[in-house]
């Protein structure tokens, strides 16, 4: 017997990574303050050089997750032109890439984490 997957349960997986990601994007604005910070106290090259390493791995960061968002609210939009009164389950192509979509979100919390222990053992030798 197969298990049908309700759209409303891919629709509430939806909101709650689009919320994830808007958490990570107020992240970064607020780490990217903190460089701001660390550059106005800091003339030494290689704590710049640092620094600047940061900045583009949160740049880096910052597309991927945009991209992501993109694609959730592209996928969320293909569910919902697929619904109608009859048809409450997801077909396999949607559910397919609805599994791909949670590997990608898995794949950028276990990336933005190891980023954040990096970038506040950063902050505490600088701070």
């Amino acid at each position: 017997m197969e298990t049908l997957i309700n759209n409303a349960n891919l629709h509430f997986e939806h909101k709650s990574w689009l919320n994830e990601i808007a958490f990570w994007l107020d992240e970064t604005r607020s780490f990217q303050n903190r460089l701001d910070e660390i550059e106005q106290r800091w003339t030494n090259d290689m704590v710049l050089a640092e620094l600047g390493q940061f900045q583009n791995q949160m740049i880096i960061h910052k597309d991927r997750i945009v991209n992501l968002k993109e694609e959730i609210e592209a996928h969320e939009h293909a569910i919902a032109e697929t619904i109608d009164e009859v048809n409450e389950a997801v077909d396999r192509v949607g559910f397919r890439y609805h599994m791909d979509m949670r590997e990608k979100m898995e794949t950028e919390r276990v990336m933005f984490h190891d980023l954040k222990k990096r970038f506040f053992s950063f902050l505490s030798k600088y701070m």
